[in-house]
């Protein structure tokens, strides 16, 4: 038995500029972190007692002969990428719910990944893992998804990722203080707005888009170095969460599919509560809001919106094998 933990993240700036129709041509950076709310993937090879060679137990339950007749997606690909010709039996269980901007999908295939490479008695790296979940999403399965969310749950922590115009990407953790990242988490909520989304057909709409808007995505980009120097150099943290209401204000110009009249409430309602910014989190149309606000403030912005909040904390490790048991 093999159980990987990999965490989901948070994206603050430069969410846009991952996408590979961009970097290829203009580069882009990403600001994120890992969050302690978690996808677990399980796995063992399956005796040969059963009617079926594999069994792969998520929303659903699936019993099949063969690995061409797996329905999920990721799952199919990735144990086709594997060449698993044992059969094998995966289960998938997540803190919080798939499709609402967290990277839980990008989550599910790292952690996939890390398992069966596990099983096999091989130690996937951080690296390595990232790159294989990007080539499964982008190259295997043709979905309309970006490059940070890979990265973020393999690496873990904090970190500006960089996207480079050959394909390449670099990590880069964002050193902060002890007290100044406690000052950071303590102005953060997250909000669910109730409803999900199909981040690959939010996302088609927003590629289509870059030629017209790449201006707006240049600003995207600036912002995360911004971001980083107001959290380095100790500036007043407030500046980070204008910040973010700046680039929601760029993000959600891209394209309309990206909010909607309820999220515009909302967010509308959080601010006047006290919030000084947020964002949508993920491609848009529905998910996770994450609201900026002095701690002083959330009482009333969850009284407001009387909706479901989220705690969290920041997170470093990164996707972990926590069972090893080959």
């Amino acid at each position: 038995m093999i159980i990987s933990r990999t965490p989901f993240r948070i994206s603050f700036f430069g969410g846009g500029t991952d996408y590979p129709d961009w970097y290829h041509k203009n580069k882009g950076a990403v600001l994120s972190t890992s969050i302690d709310k978690y996808c677990y993937i399980s796995c063992r090879y399956l005796p040969p007692f059963f009617e079926h060679k594999h069994r792969i137990v998520y929303s659903l339950i699936e019993n099949v002969a063969d690995i061409k007749e797996i329905r999920h997606p990721s799952a199919r690909a990735v144990l086709q990428y594997m060449r698993m010709k044992d059969g094998v039996e995966v289960h998938h269980d997540g803190d919080l719910p798939a499709r609402t901007g967290l990277g839980s999908s990008s989550s599910f295939t790292v952690g996939l990944l890390h398992s069966l490479s596990g099983l096999k008695r091989v130690m996937a790296s951080k690296e390595q893992l990232a790159k294989e979940a990007i080539h499964i999403e982008q190259d295997i399965l043709k979905e309309n998804v970006g490059s940070q969310d890979q990265v973020a749950v393999a690496f873990g922590g904090l970190n500006k990722i960089g996207f480079n115009i050959d394909g390449t990407f670099s990590v880069e953790p964002v050193i902060l203080p002890t007290q100044r990242k406690e000052e950071l988490q303590k102005h953060l909520l997250l909000y669910f707005t109730g409803f999900s989304r199909i981040a690959s057909e939010v996302a088609a709409e927003q590629i289509s888009c870059m030629d017209k808007k790449k201006n707006e995505l240049v600003m995207m980009h600036q912002m995360v170095d911004e971001a980083i120097n107001i959290l380095v150099k100790g500036r007043n943290i407030a500046e980070f969460g204008k910040l973010l209401d700046e680039t929601w204000k760029l993000k959600r110009s891209i394209t309309a599919r990206i909010s909607n009249a309820e999220i515009d409430n909302i967010y509308e309602v959080a601010k006047k509560s006290g919030a000084i910014g947020g964002k949508l989190l993920g491609a848009g149309g529905g998910g996770f809001m994450l609201f900026f606000a002095a701690p002083g403030k959330h009482k009333k912005i969850m009284e407001s919106l009387k909706g479901l909040f989220v705690p969290f904390s920041f997170e470093t490790q990164g996707s972990q094998i926590i069972v090893y048991q080959p």
